[in-house]
């Protein structure tokens, strides 16, 4: 969904212009930025919180040449999920992969066989 999409589904749902609606979400993002720029966190229960991140300096290395470059330090816009969006977007429960067997189980393994000395395909000395 891109922002025009947004928009149109925000405007259906809370009965709203297009122009409205998009004023309204430039006004959310803009104030989730500022938070975040000044340093704090927008928590939106049931969905999630956005917060900021520090990122140390560290060298890395060139991928082409193999020289060492600095990486300064960083600080990142972060979001962890809440509650409610964990379980909206989770698969239903007959949909959700199966658990592996614990590992304690033994395997089994059909044997078409029976196992222990294999049979000569000939004999030796013509008999």
């Amino acid at each position: 969904m891109n922002k025009s999409e947004l928009v149109d589904a925000v405007a259906t749902k809370a009965s709203l212009t297009k122009s409205q609606a998009s004023d309204a979400i430039d006004a959310v993002v803009s104030a989730i930025q500022e938070s975040l720029k000044g340093g704090g966190q927008v928590s939106l229960v049931g969905f999630g919180v956005f917060l900021t991140g520090e990122r140390a300096a560290r060298t890395g290395r060139n991928p082409r040449t193999g020289a060492e470059i600095h990486i300064p330090a960083a600080r990142l816009p972060k979001f962890k999920p809440g509650k409610g969006l964990r379980d909206a977007v989770a698969l239903p429960p007959e949909v959700a992969p199966v658990k592996a067997k614990d590992k304690t189980e033994k395997v089994v393994a059909k044997v078409d066989k029976p196992v222990g000395k294999p049979e000569k395909a000939g004999k030796k000395g013509g008999k």
